[in-house]
């Protein structure tokens, strides 16, 4: 008996509406829109009326809000550490020691930066200008001391300075001994200073006061030397006594002093002492930062500077070559200072070269000459 065939599989049978492809898709939009306001009634009924739609925007934005508005405080600065060294960086921003945060408020950075306080501070003071005097009597003290001296127009003059006069009373006496004019200065810790610079005053020859004073190297200036580490009335106290130690010269240059003259501040009160008492500077130079000259003309007294120094080597021909450049010099700018020293090779030096140097169309002047006739401020 032949087998029978399946039967097929029964359709179900739809409305025709809803085998139509776009019933279907506005049945699946509603369906959507349906389950939508379904969660947001049951959202609206947790929050409170109106403000349904507000929530889930809310919750959105958050993630994505700025980080000016931190959610915690910010750690304690960094300021207050522990591990950081007692001695700190000074400065008006360090004057008071910070102290610890005591709670989230103070933790915060301050709203003004410590460095506000530096701006604040006033400028530093200018230096302080030497209190002068205006000379009364005196004012001219240095030129009643002066040596006579004619200065003919037109020609170069020289002055010839010869300092630390008066330790060795052998060769001070030889160079007093010497045709001049020549201006000889003097220590003010030397034995019978008066009597020595009174004979040499009697042969024709200028009188200063060589002062001791601190030099930058390792050297001993002498008894009684100003130095920088004095006070200003220390200073002064010592600068007149050894003005007092004799009379009849015409002004001070220094002895050493290549530190004490590079500091204004110690060297202001000096140059004002010379100038209440009519007495002139001439600065030997010692070092290019000397603040004597500047300070001088400031003061509007009279002033001078060495030009040469005779006998840094000593010997015969040294000290002669050196003479020959002080010539050069005086005739380059009309007058030359050279300083020398009382020492055997400058004194023989210059025993063979004064009395030709007028042969040779220079005058030899002392050292008052000098400031008469080349600077105002004498």
């Amino acid at each position: 008996m032949a087998r029978k065939a399946p039967s097929k599989a029964r359709k179900t049978s739809l409305p025709p509406f809803l085998s139509n492809p776009f019933v279907l898709a506005l049945a699946a939009v509603a369906a959507v829109f349906a389950v939508a306001m379904g969660v947001a009634t049951l959202t609206g009924g947790r929050s409170g009326g109106g403000q349904a739609q507000q929530a889930p925007v809310q919750q959105a934005a958050v993630p994505t809000m700025p980080s000016s508005a931190p959610p915690a405080p910010p750690p304690s600065p960094p300021a207050v550490k522990t591990d950081a060294p007692a001695h700190a960086a000074e400065g008006p921003e360090h004057a008071v020691p910070e102290k610890p945060a005591q709670d989230k408020a103070e933790a915060r950075p301050p709203a003004t930066p410590p460095a506000t306080t530096v701006a604040m501070l006033p400028p530093p003071a200018p230096p302080a200008q030497p209190p002068v005097q205006a000379p009364s009597g005196n004012a001219a003290l240095w030129r009643k001391n002066a040596l006579p001296a004619e200065v003919p127009p037109g020609r170069p003059i020289i002055a010839i300075v010869i300092d630390d006069m008066g330790l060795d009373r052998k060769r001070s006496a030889r160079m007093a001994g010497l045709h001049g004019p020549l201006t000889l200065s003097w220590l003010p810790y030397a034995r019978d200073l008066s009597a020595q610079s009174k004979a040499a005053r009697a042969n024709g020859h200028e009188l200063m006061l060589h002062m001791p004073m601190e030099p930058s190297v390792k050297a001993d200036p002498g008894p009684n030397a100003l130095l920088v580490s004095l006070d200003k009335g220390e200073i002064v106290k010592r600068f007149r006594a050894a003005l007092d130690s004799f009379d009849g010269y015409v002004g001070v240059n220094n002895h050493m002093g290549s530190r004490f003259t590079a500091d204004r501040a110690a060297l202001a009160p000096v140059l004002a002492e010379l100038h209440r008492r009519g007495l002139l500077w001439l600065d030997s130079r010692t070092t290019p930062n000397s603040a004597g000259i500047g300070l001088a003309r400031e003061l509007k007294m009279p002033w001078v500077g060495r030009d040469i120094f005779l006998d840094n080597e000593e010997t015969v021909a040294a000290v002669k070559a050196q003479l020959a450049k002080t010539e050069q010099v005086a005739k380059r700018q009309g007058y030359a200072v050279a300083i020398g020293h009382p020492h055997d090779a400058t004194i023989e030096a210059l025993a063979s070269w004064l009395p030709d140097v007028q042969k040779r169309g220079f005058v030899l002047v002392p050292v008052s000459a000098v400031v008469r006739t080349h600077h105002a401020g004498g």
